[in-house]
């Protein structure tokens, strides 16, 4: 089993197993990522990868996990986007007596009433 080195934010290089490290490519833009629990602190790194690299740790054993872009990203997006204001009456009418009731019965946008 091959030895792959990769580098911990907190702890410095480290060596794992093929088995410790999980490449992720993204089937839409074929963009890769690798992780790994590190040994030293136990906290999950993630690393962007290179396509070179991404090959590289796949021809090594490493196991690769393929992921969607979610499809609210292709969703059409229709009117203006929403306001530190927008925001904030939307917070104001969440602790209002009432808003579910007012939402379920399609009694309009928040704020509204």
């Amino acid at each position: 089993m091959a030895t792959v080195r990769a580098s911990c934010p907190s702890c410095g290089d480290v060596e794992l197993t093929t088995r410790e490290v999980q490449v992720q490519v993204c089937s839409a833009t074929d963009e890769g990522t690798y992780s790994f629990l590190c040994p030293g602190c136990r906290l999950i790194v993630n690393k962007g990868a290179e396509q070179r690299v991404v090959e590289l740790l796949v021809s090594a054993g490493v196991r690769v996990v393929s992921w969607d872009l979610p499809a609210e990203l292709s969703e059409p997006k229709c009117g203006p986007p929403i306001t530190y204001d927008d925001l904030l009456t939307f917070h104001f009418e969440l602790d209002s007596e009432g808003w579910l009731e007012h939402v379920i019965a399609g009694g309009g946008p928040l704020g509204s009433r």
